[in-house]
């Protein structure tokens, strides 16, 4: 005899040893697959449950009682056996959504006989209800997140289809949160229309390798002194292992990202510093090729370029990270330029780290070098600043990349976060 049809969202259950349950399984079936299980049955809230009290009965039940709590009218989700049955209870409370931000105690009470309404066999109970739904977000944070999607809307607009290009380096790549937190910021541009591109360095990552091998990073005027055995480490750890990296964290953000070194179609082409006999194997650009970068921006993937790059007859060198950035910002016509670096940006004193330069022009910076007030590992980046400005880019800007969101601030807010350059 066939149970009658009953709607879909009702899913009651009336099993009794032959019949089937509106799930399609019988007593008889659970007996024929496992002739050693005894079927009890116990009340449910609107009908009767077969239970196998064997090692299943806890999987089966939580199952069917999930099944149960799941698809029946609202009112009755909140129907409590008087004594469940252990595995029921733990299949309710595996059923029971678990909200975002986590339940407002002021909303969850102990069910009491005091608390709750009894009906029968069955205890219902408002509390119950409170703490099977989430709890909303706040009104207030949901509001101000609106406001701040929306004031970024002009800025959203304004550089939506344009190229902007990032230098990434410093402590900013030492910190695994930093690094999440910039990739992420990297993404999200991407995402609302931005053409990101990824200039690294790895300062960090390759002074840890040199300890390794026993060599003692220098610096002259901010920039590495590099030996023939410091270029071999420089370009191991940064074409090798750090641009591939931070592809991997770009896909991994939900981004496609195209690892590429300066030597890799010609990109970058290099000559000897004129401080080589002191610098050893650093060397300037003399001529940029971004006809692979073209096809790649276009097509909406983030190139990431580590700075190694060679000369006319292949020897390698190492390029400051702030420098080449400069170079292919120009060469791209990116509107933008931003190095995020391990200060705040452009000092007017030096000793003041309240004494944030929030926007300067050309002349004023180059007036800022001659007075001695900008000196040190800041000279190379005001100076690709300056030159990426002359070539084109509109603005560049320094900013501290220690600042969770620092890139995001900088776009898409008035007040930025570091220092703006403009022509």
């Amino acid at each position: 005899m066939q149970s009658k049809s009953i709607p879909k969202r009702k899913h009651v259950l009336r099993s009794t040893a032959g019949r089937s349950t509106s799930s399609g399984v019988t007593t008889r079936h659970l007996l024929r697959r496992r002739p050693n299980l005894t079927i009890t049955h116990f009340r449910c809230a609107v009908g009767t449950l077969p239970v196998p009290s064997s090692k299943l009965a806890s999987a089966y039940t939580q199952t069917k009682a999930r099944h149960f709590i799941e698809h029946n009218d609202p009112p009755l989700q909140t129907m409590l056996l008087t004594n469940p049955h252990p595995s029921l209870a733990a299949a309710a409370a595996a059923s029971t959504p678990t909200p975002k931000h986590g339940l407002n105690a002021n909303r969850v009470a102990a069910l009491t006989p005091s608390a709750s309404h009894r009906s029968g066999g069955l205890r219902v109970s408002a509390a119950s209800v409170a703490a099977a739904q989430p709890t909303p977000a706040s009104p207030v944070a949901a509001l101000s997140r609106v406001d701040v999607l929306s004031e970024a809307l002009p800025f959203i607009q304004r550089f939506k289809g344009k190229t902007v290009v990032v230098k990434y380096g410093g402590a900013a790549m030492k910190s695994a949160e930093l690094q999440a937190s910039v990739i992420r910021d990297l993404v999200l541009l991407s995402c609302v229309g931005l053409r990101p591109v990824l200039v690294h360095g790895g300062g960090p990552e390759i002074n840890s390798w040199l300890a390794r091998v026993g060599v003692e990073p220098q610096f002259r005027n901010g920039l590495r002194v590099t030996d023939a055995v410091t270029m071999e480490v420089v370009e191991m750890v940064l074409v090798g292992k750090v641009n591939k990296q931070l592809v991997s964290l770009i896909s991994l953000a939900g981004a496609t990202a195209v690892g590429l070194c300066g030597k890799d179609a010609r990109l970058l082409t290099a000559r000897p510093s004129p401080d080589a006999a002191s610098l050893g194997f650093v060397g300037e650009v003399t001529r940029v090729d971004p006809a692979v970068l073209h096809p790649i921006i276009a097509s909406g993937h983030i190139p990431v370029i580590a700075t190694v790059a060679a000369d006319e007859a292949g020897q390698a060198y190492n390029i400051n990270a702030d420098t080449a950035a400069g170079e292919i910002a120009a060469a791209v016509g990116a509107e933008k330029l931003l190095l995020l670096t391990d200060v705040s940006g452009i000092l007017a004193d030096r000793d003041d780290p309240g004494s944030l330069v929030r926007e300067v022009d050309v002349a004023g910076v180059r007036r800022m070098v001659a007075e001695g007030k900008v000196g040190g590992g800041m000279i190379p980046k005001v100076e690709c600043c300056v030159r990426a400005i002359a070539q084109g880019v509109r603005t560049a800007s320094i900013i501290d990349g220690r600042v969770p969101h620092s890139l995001l601030l900088e776009i898409l807010t008035d007040e930025g976060t570091g220092t703006m350059i403009t022509g």
